[in-house]
């Protein structure tokens, strides 16, 4: 396996044995055998990586129990429009278009979405009608088929960052879509 071999330094006659050069030489075939024999029983012990499953939660097959009635205070709708506009009312859309209180904002943390989300918690604490308080407020996200997936995922992010706890996105009213319709032709 290893052989050491003496050599003198190249002089004739006496070599002294400080001046002896020794030269060792050693066989590596057996650690390759002992390199892959290690190789393959790591490679049949380790544990590869297993594939990883995301949850999915699919409706109940139970039949459908009517939800109670949302009182018009709590709830708050986002319609999700083209060209990055969001609409936005209070309780039921018929008294808030009767009413002309249907506003238009945009998707910005303080002066956006954020915003009117912080100011509706802020107005259902100060009632102080419901026991959930803030955390009693639905965020209806109405997307239309001219807004596009970003600003679904910046509705919901402004939802998560405000500590929502009760949100929805939900297909529009067939008024709803027309009125988004009346303001864009109208030049709003």
């Amino acid at each position: 396996m290893a052989q050491i071999e003496n050599t003198a330094n190249g002089r004739k006659g006496k070599s002294f044995s400080h001046n002896k050069k020794l030269i060792i030489r050693i066989d590596m075939t057996p650690m390759v055998d002992l390199g892959f024999l290690l190789i393959t029983f790591f490679v049949f012990t380790t544990t590869m990586s297993t594939p990883k499953v995301t949850d999915l939660f699919m409706p109940s097959d139970k039949p459908v129990t009517i939800p109670p009635e949302l009182p018009n205070s709590l709830a708050l709708t986002l319609l999700l429009s083209e060209n990055n506009k969001v609409y936005y009312y209070n309780g039921d859309f018929n008294e808030a278009a009767g009413a002309n209180k249907i506003f238009e904002t945009n998707y910005s943390t303080y002066e956006g979405i954020g915003k009117i989300i912080r100011q509706k918690q802020k107005d259902i604490d100060a009632s102080g009608k419901f026991a959930d308080g803030r955390k009693g407020l639905m965020l209806l996200i109405k997307p239309t088929s001219g807004s596009v997936y970003k600003n679904v995922i910046d509705a919901l992010d402004e939802a998560v960052i405000n500590d929502v706890k009760k949100y929805a996105i939900v297909e529009p009213a067939n008024e709803e879509t027309s009125y988004i319709r009346s303001k864009k032709g109208s030049g709003l």
